[in-house]
């Protein structure tokens, strides 16, 4: 009953929130659906109904075993997943596989709710973050038998260190990661041009970023933010952008030596890294100019128009980049603190508890044929979490993900695990970070109302 309990909870929060519960999403949620100000908000003036997960299908194969595979792949990665799952079919005849793919911010409602009710689909892919919240109420697979030390196919050698140890919750290990992405610095070659700087040159420091974003923030009449003409009422071109704020300011947190908790049950969004890392872009908004507030604005669509220089963004943005024709360059996150670090995450296939016979030993084979397929993957912009794989990865043919694979193996770091890790973000500190960099609330007001959630958090789930 606890369990039951316990999930229906976290489906209820997952179902109330606009952004996704921590899952660095295929496209994150446009700027202009920001997640709702931490304040006080205004009684509803009715009941509207929740979202209805519409799922984009796809069907691979005429097989006999049939499975269900879901996950949140809605964007041009979802594509390649689609055809990597046509070529498994293909080879596999007697396998036939439906594809259903919803976007992240209701893809976990509808995923909690088949999960309670006992009809979870067959295989579905999630984040190594949400391994303890969904492995403590007792609904996902242990898998260590699809590795080559318990008799699988799938080498654990040869699995990314840091990315094997992000699977293993309480002694049992769960999943199998398809990638390492995360956090990098996509920008408009063109746009550095036109500002004279060198397009094949990134900011690798907080001062250098900075005096990048002044050269490339132009008002309406020309004048850079360098400028004492400039008119920050009437910006044309916009220099940077915070982007979505849970990946940028953990990354800038990490940065200034920083964590939201301390790992002992203590809250600690309230120290002075924490601190230090908000005003960095507090004032890259409001003292500089050289971003534009948050709310109302798109960034992709926006650096898309060329209205925006830089971006801090996921690898997954490889394909939006070259669909809409810019022409990109990327880089790793610049240390804007004193340590280097970048927000990474895998995507992790999962399956079910109830899951066996012909369909288990099916998926088994399609979760195995996905990890090997790794550089297809790779084509997504998502770096593969296996070694041999990074390691045939060329810039030539991989630009981005070689890129961006190689800043996560030297400084990459993954969301700090937790059973209620999804509440902290989503209800902990993601509502004041809002309010923070929309001025809504002061720097201070805000880390310390958010290191209050995030206490209640912690100590309503020991």
């Amino acid at each position: 009953m606890r369990r039951i309990l316990m999930l229906v909870s976290m489906a209820l929060i997952f179902g109330l929130l606009i952004v996704a519960c921590g899952a660095p999403p295929t496209q994150p949620p446009a700027a202009g659906e920001p997640a709702a100000p931490a304040v006080e908000p205004a009684a509803p003036a009715a009941e509207e109904p929740a979202p209805t997960a519409t799922p984009i299908v796809a069907e691979a194969g005429t097989g006999s075993t049939q499975l269900i595979y879901w996950n949140g792949l809605t964007g041009s990665d979802g594509a390649t997943m689609v055809q990597m799952v046509e070529a498994f079919a293909a080879e596999n005849p007697d396998v036939s596989v439906r594809i259903e793919m919803m976007p992240w911010g209701i893809y976990f409602d509808k995923l909690l709710t088949s999960l309670i009710s006992g009809n979870p689909p067959d295989l579905f892919l999630l984040h190594e973050f949400e391994i303890p919240q969904f492995a403590s109420q007792g609904v996902l697979m242990e898998s260590s038998d699809f590795y080559a030390a318990f008799g699988g196919a799938i080498p654990e050698d040869d699995v990314l260190a840091q990315t094997l140890a992000s699977l293993d919750y309480q002694g049992n290990r769960y999943g199998v990661a398809l990638d390492v992405h995360g956090w990098g610095l996509w920008y408009n070659r063109d746009l550095f041009e036109a500002a004279g700087l060198d397009p094949d040159v990134c900011p690798a420091n907080a001062e250098e970023f900075i005096q990048f974003a002044r050269m490339l923030t132009v008002d309406a009449n020309g004048n850079t933010a360098e400028s004492g003409d400039f008119d920050p009422e009437n910006v044309a071109q916009w220099g940077t952008h915070i982007s979505w704020m849970k990946p940028t300011f953990l990354s800038t947190l990490w940065q200034f030596g920083g964590d939201w908790t301390d790992g002992s049950g203590n809250a600690t969004f309230n120290s002075d890294e924490a601190f230090q890392a908000a005003q960095f872009w507090y004032d890259l908004i409001w003292e500089e100019h050289v971003a534009p507030q948050p709310a109302g604005f798109d960034s992709w669509q926006s650096f898309a128009a060329g209205q925006l220089a830089m971006i801090p963004e996921g690898s997954w943005m490889l394909n939006f980049n070259v669909d809409n024709e810019v022409n990109w360059g990327v880089c790793p996150l610049p240390q804007f603190g004193n340590q280097p670090a970048a927000w990474t995450s895998s995507h992790v296939i999962y399956t079910p508890m109830s899951l066996q016979g012909e369909k288990l030993d099916a998926a088994k084979r399609l979760i195995t044929y996905l990890s090997d397929q790794g550089l297809v993957w790779a084509t997504s912009g998502q770096p593969p979490a296996r070694e041999s794989q990074l390691a045939e990865m060329t810039l030539e043919e991989f630009p981005s993900a070689k890129i961006l694979g190689d800043s996560f193996l030297e400084k990459g770091r993954y969301d700090t695990a937790h059973e209620c890790v999804s509440e902290v973000i989503d209800q902990g500190y993601m509502p004041e970070l809002d309010a923070i960099f929309n001025n809504v609330k002061t720097i201070e007001q805000g880390l310390n109302d958010a290191n209050a959630r995030i206490q209640g958090i912690l100590e309503r789930c020991q």
